[in-house]
């Protein structure tokens, strides 16, 4: 790699570093590519030269927050008993801490918007259909009968009912929640829909024999 890329490389890494800093402090709405070019000693044009616009510099940050959430349940499937719901409970409740900790990063992977006509970049989708395979190996546990398909909406289903828990709950509003009573809440919803679930094809299994 010549020096030039290396500058090159190093400004672009320096310009994520930045955006994602920003982003943390200031929400999404506070990222200034004017304030991104002074804090890395670029020019503001320079900047395009380094991403090829806003979008993609936002989700390179999104890629970055979705790393650090994917250790997180990560940790959080391994850290206790084996059985598949606890899992799916620590792995709700990992979610739910990190969006607390980190609110503005996590709030970004959800609040940015592109363009109808532009389509989300290959590497961008892999980052975020990464995490849901800690949802669904559990789930595969747990609901043997069901087929890959199956399983694949009901891990969405699951991650969309624990994720509107977790953005009412930390909404900085009137239906906020106090985060130990947001935590038991969360727990009871994913062992009550495991159980529910569970029941359910049981029901129907005995049924077709």
């Amino acid at each position: 790699m010549t020096k030039a890329l290396e500058r090159r490389e190093k400004l672009r890494i320096a310009l994520i570093q930045a955006a994602e800093q920003m982003i943390a402090e200031r929400g999404l709405a506070g990222l200034k590519t004017r304030d991104l070019a002074r804090e890395i000693g670029c020019a503001n044009g320079a900047v395009y030269n380094l991403v090829a616009d806003l979008d993609e510099l936002i989700l390179r940050v999104g890629s970055r927050t979705l790393f650090r959430l994917d250790e997180a349940l990560t940790l959080a499937t391994r850290a206790g008993e084996p059985s598949p719901r606890e899992a799916l409970v620590r792995i709700a409740l990992a979610y739910c801490d990190f969006a607390a900790a980190n609110l503005q990063l996590w709030r970004a992977l959800f609040e940015h918007r592109m363009a109808a006509d532009k389509l989300v970049p290959d590497w961008s989708v892999h980052d975020q259909m990464q995490l849901f395979r800690h949802i669904y190996q559990p789930l595969a546990a747990l609901l043997p009968g069901r087929s890959p398909e199956q399983l694949g909406i009901t891990a969405r289903s699951l991650f969309s009912a624990v994720h509107g828990m977790v953005a009412l709950g930390l909404e900085q509003k009137l239906v906020a929640v106090p985060l130990p009573a947001l935590r038991k809440e969360i727990a009871g919803l994913v062992r009550a829909m495991i159980d529910g679930l569970a029941a359910r094809d049981a029901k129907a299994s005995a049924a077709a024999d």
